[in-house]
C-alpha cells in the first residue's frame, strides 16, 4: 500500500468515525432534552395548562438552571457537529459556571424541600448524591477536556445523573418506584456502552468506570437513606 493510499484510508476512516460520534452524541443530547420535557411538562413547563400547584421562587430558579444545562448540552454537541470547536470552548466556560450554580441551588432546594416536608429524610439521600456526583463528573470532564472521547462521555454520564428526576416523573415509571426510575435512566449508560462496542470494538474506560460509579450509587443511596446514621445527620442538618 502506498503512502498516499494509506493517508486516504486514514482520512476516510477518521471522517467516518467523527460522523458516527457526531450523530450519536447529538442524538443522546436531544433524547435527554425530550426526557426532561416529558418528565417536567405537567408540573413545570406546562404548569398553567395542567393546573399544577404554584411553585416557590427557589424551585423556579432550580428549573431554569437545569433547563439551561440541557439546552447548553444540545448546543455544545451541535457546535461540535458543525466543527465550531472555538465556540464550543467558549461556551464550556459558561457551562462550568452553570454547573457550579446548579450544585449550590440543588443543595439549597433540597434542604428547603426537606424543611417544608415535600421530601422525607430518607429520600433526601437521593438529591444529596446528585449534589456530589454531578459536579464530580463535570469536574472530571473539564480536567479531561483535551481528551475529547473521555470528555464527552463524562459530560453525558454527568447529565444522566440529572435525568433521574424527570424519568421518575414519567407516568408509567412513577408506578415502578425508585428502582424503576434507576433502570430506565440506566438505558443511557447502556446506549453509551453499546455504541462503544459497535464503534470501538470495546468499551471506553470512562464509560466503564464512570458508568459503574453512577449505577453503583443508585442502590447505595437507597440503602443510605434508611440508616440511623443518615437520619441522625439529617436531623442535625435541619435542627
Amino acid at each position: 500500500m502506498s503512502i498516499a493510499t494509506a493517508k486516504a484510508k486514514f482520512v476516510v476512516t477518521g471522517n467516518t468515525t467523527w460522523q458516527q460520534e457526531r450523530r450519536f452524541f447529538t442524538s443522546m443530547a436531544l433524547i435527554a432534552g425530550f426526557t426532561v420535557l416529558v418528565g417536567f411538562a405537567p408540573t413545570y413547563y406546562l404548569k398553567s395548562i395542567s393546573l399544577a400547584p404554584a411553585l416557590p421562587l427557589l424551585v423556579h430558579i432550580h428549573g431554569v438552571l437545569f433547563t439551561f444545562w440541557i439546552v447548553l448540552l444540545i448546543a455544545q454537541t451541535l457546535l461540535i457537529a458543525m466543527r465550531h470547536t472555538d465556540w464550543h470552548r467558549r461556551l464550556g466556560v459558561a457551562g462550568v459556571v452553570l454547573a457550579g450554580l446548579m450544585t449550590v441551588v440543588a443543595y439549597v432546594t433540597a434542604i428547603e424541600a426537606l424543611h417544608r416536608g415535600r421530601i422525607s429524610a430518607e429520600f433526601f439521600a437521593v438529591p444529596m448524591t446528585t449534589v456530589l456526583l454531578f459536579p464530580a463528573l463535570v469536574a472530571a470532564a473539564v480536567i479531561m477536556r483535551r481528551n475529547p472521547e473521555a470528555h464527552k462521555r463524562l459530560m453525558m454520564i454527568g447529565t444522566t445523573e440529572l435525568l433521574l428526576a424527570p424519568v421518575g416523573r414519567w407516568p408509567i415509571v412513577r408506578a415502578w418506584g425508585a428502582f424503576g426510575s434507576y433502570a430506565v435512566t440506566d438505558l443511557f449508560i447502556l446506549a453509551l456502552l453499546v455504541y462503544d462496542i459497535l464503534s470501538r470494538r470495546r468499551p471506553h474506560p470512562v464509560t466503564v468506570w464512570a458508568g459503574a460509579v453512577f449505577i453503583a450509587s443508585q442502590p447505595l443511596r437507597q440503602m443510605l437513606g434508611g440508616t440511623a446514621t443518615w437520619l441522625a445527620f439529617v436531623h442535625w442538618l435541619t435542627s
